[in-house]
């Protein structure tokens, strides 16, 4: 099995771009584990993180193709750098009175949030490292989870290198 490898695009802000870059991906066989379009301090520009599997060398050649794209300013492997990822989790989860509690020490434990409360389910929310999302929501199976949202990773490189 190939590691996971993040990358990290920054687009111009245009029609369409999002659809180019998935066909690069598309075309060499690489699925997309998770993609997260968001906007940076220039309006005219979004940045991409994009969590795929595969054969690194094909990656290489993915990210040259990339870079070839109009629309694409700078596309980088953050494999293995040392760098700040994290995500966001929302959880709606089907709970009975008796079973709050606990519900509420497995939120405490890794410091998620309830967000919404009812009678009969809560809504949580965490963000953090991939890892840690996985190991909540493992523990949450035990109840009953009626809807489950993730927003897939964001990366920001640590100290003074630009993303």
């Amino acid at each position: 099995m190939f590691p996971a490898h993040s990358i990290s695009i920054l687009v111009s802000n245009k029609p369409g771009a999002l659809v180019r870059i998935a066909l690069v991906f598309s075309r060499r066989g690489y699925n997309i584990d998770s993609l997260v379009v968001s906007p940076t301090i220039d309006t005219s520009v979004s940045r991409m993180n994009i969590v795929a599997h595969g054969n690194p060398e094909i990656l290489a050649q993915i990210i040259q193709q990339l870079e070839k794209l109009v629309d694409v300013i700078q596309a980088k492997d953050h494999t293995r750098q040392n760098v700040v990822a994290k995500e966001l989790v929302l959880l709606k989860i089907r709970c009975k009175a008796e079973e709050r509690a606990e519900l509420l020490q497995i939120c405490n434990h890794f410091k998620a949030h309830t967000v919404d409360m009812t009678e009969v389910s809560m809504i949580v929310q965490l963000t953090g490292s991939s890892e840690k999302i996985d190991s909540m929501v493992s523990l949450c199976k035990k109840f009953e989870i009626v809807e489950f949202v993730r927003t897939g990773k964001i990366i920001m490189m640590r100290g003074e290198n630009k993303t």
